[in-house]
């Protein structure tokens, strides 16, 4: 393909070259996969746009949706996708082996080392725009790029494909930044859906599913499920929680690849909550890898990886514990921690989700209807209060929150003492994914934990 670069390009474009030379070969002092350097991330997608002529933005914002930036030690996604990018290798999607084809890289450099990652990324969405005829005078402008994104997700379905296309440019749209600190400013989108526009209607994707009022229907393939007549012949006893280990839309869409071999009833997404049914409740779903256990349960994925917490959102445990609840009615299910299991506890589970970072304690507290949020306002002599990553003074701070700032308190945790304008107190209120403000420095209308309000 020709490329067409700038001056700054250019010498990016000579970086990109020595270094894909240099992994040409054993990377000599290279950082193991997942632990580059500060700063290094954000260069790698400077370089990897300006080779290929890829919005840089648009970039990041697929990767972020794919990972949140992380490589996740090189380990493999569900779906046999590997690093930030996500370059996957399966029977349906093939991303990782156009990537270095494109790229002459190796697959094991391109599974293990993040700037690699990204360039190979780079690399397979220019070819794809390309094919797709986008013009070289408008590759700077983001919403052109829509189709090369939304098949780049690997989507047989076209409802499925837009919602992954749609998930990059909400990002772009509302901006973000990793836990590490790279960022991308939000900013107007209008992306070019093409025949995409049609593959929608009200609840997401698909059809709404009839089991489930909030839930939208993308059906998993027949070849990954067992049709089956439940609750009449098979009593329904427990609720299975799992985590995706990859995107939302890509775990909907890799249920729907025959030779996958594996589904799930529901799945949840990290951002808000939203649900899509992927096989009948009456059905058996094939998700926890022991026959017995999957013809007595539904099985629920949420989006993200075992081992970063930021994907755990209240608005995913809220919603999940809303259906779970309401399982748990419909079917009889007692709500209690026999019943309502995690993978890794399922007898011959080779799999350990939704692992150490999901909060059983809170989730049940959900699930058992204890579901108030709590609202307080910041009163602090100084002009700021400091968010801390955990609840107490020894966690580091991860931002502020201005003196008299009304908060939203989604469950209360005991950590270390504090003294403030309102008491001496151990309670610290969470205000949002693994940010928590000591409740001495709120007014909530009340002393000690408020009302109905979960205990984290």
């Amino acid at each position: 393909m020709t490329v067409r670069t700038s001056r700054r390009g250019r010498l990016l474009l000579g970086g990109v070259l020595a270094l894909a030379t240099a992994f040409a070969g054993p990377v000599v002092g290279a950082p193991p996969a997942g632990a580059e350097p500060a700063g290094t991330l954000a260069a790698a997608f400077d370089a990897a746009a300006a080779r290929y002529d890829v919005p840089r933005d648009l970039l990041m914002a697929l990767g972020y949706a794919e990972s949140r930036l992380d490589m996740h030690a090189g380990a493999p996604s569900a779906s046999g996708g590997y690093g930030l990018m996500h370059l996957a290798h399966n029977p349906q999607v093939r991303t990782l082996d156009e990537a270095a084809t494109l790229t002459q890289l190796s697959q094991d450099v391109l599974r293990t080392q993040p700037t690699a990652n990204v360039l190979g990324s780079a690399a397979v969405l220019r070819a794809y725009a390309d094919q797709a005829g986008l013009a070289a005078a408008t590759r700077d402008d983001v919403n052109g790029w829509y189709a090369a994104v939304a098949r780049y997700g690997g989507a047989s379905d076209p409802s499925v494909a837009r919602l992954y296309a749609d998930t990059v440019y909400d990002l772009l749209r509302a901006g973000f930044s990793s836990e590490r600190g790279e960022a991308v400013a939000g900013r107007p989108v209008a992306p070019q859906r093409g025949a995409l526009e049609r593959a929608t209607v009200p609840g997401g994707i698909g059809t709404l599913s009839t089991d489930y009022g909030p839930a939208a229907w993308a059906p998993a393939s027949t070849s990954n499920y067992t049709v089956a007549s439940r609750p009449g012949s098979q009593a329904i006893t427990r609720v299975v929680i799992h985590m995706t280990q990859g995107s939302y839309a890509g775990s909907i869409s890799w249920f729907q690849n025959p030779a996958s071999k594996v589904s799930a009833h529901y799945t949840f997404r990290s951002s808000d909550g939203a649900v899509t049914q992927s096989v009948r409740e009456k059905d058996i779903a094939w998700h926890a890898g022991n026959w017995t256990y999957n013809t007595e349960s539904i099985g629920i994925e949420h989006e993200g990886y075992v081992d970063n917490p930021a994907w755990f959102t209240d608005a995913m445990y809220r919603a999940s514990a809303t259906l779970t609840r309401s399982l748990a009615n419909k079917y009889g299910i007692p709500k209690d921690r026999a019943h309502i299991v995690g993978h890794v506890e399922v007898p011959g589970a080779t799999h350990t989700d939704p692992g150490p970072y999901w909060n059983w304690t809170y989730y049940m507290q959900l699930v058992n209807g204890i579901t108030g949020i709590g609202s307080g306002t910041v009163d602090t002599e100084a002009s700021t209060l400091n968010v801390r990553s955990g609840p107490g003074v020894g966690n580091p701070v991860v931002g502020s929150v201005a003196d008299g700032a009304s908060l939203a308190i989604y469950c209360q945790a005991v950590g270390s003492t504090v003294t403030g304008p309102h008491g001496t107190t151990a309670i610290w209120d969470r205000i949002g994914t693994n940010r928590y403000v000591s409740d001495a420095y709120v007014q909530t209308g009340h002393t000690g934990y408020i009302p109905n309000v979960p205990r984290c």
